[in-house]
């Protein structure tokens, strides 16, 4: 098993960025969201973003079940995937490593 050392650093950059965004910001995150939301050229980003979080959850999903785990396993990274997109599927690969084939 390779250890993902890419995959680590780019888990722990954008994830202290998106601390110190949040902690700065003068709206929630939800309201955020619902802005973005708000016309369809940012809409379209966010829609992309998201299909891309919903492969990356088969993804987990599949692999869990490789390694003989069950799907109450990946649940924890479901729920980071669907709030923060990146980091939910980053932290998967850095607790997990990459499996060679």
């Amino acid at each position: 098993m390779r250890r993902p050392y890419i995959a680590l650093a780019s888990l722990l950059g954008f994830s202290l960025y998106t601390l110190a965004t949040m902690l700065t910001a003068e709206q929630s995150l939800l309201a955020f969201g619902l802005e973005l939301m708000s016309r369809p050229d940012t809409a379209q980003v966010v829609i992309d973003l998201y299909l891309m979080a919903v492969l990356a959850c088969v993804w987990m999903y599949r692999d869990a079940r490789q390694r003989g785990r069950s799907v109450a396993s990946v649940v924890p990274y479901w729920v980071l995937t669907a709030v923060f997109v990146s980091v939910g599927p980053l932290l998967y690969l850095v607790v997990n490593g990459c499996r060679d084939e």
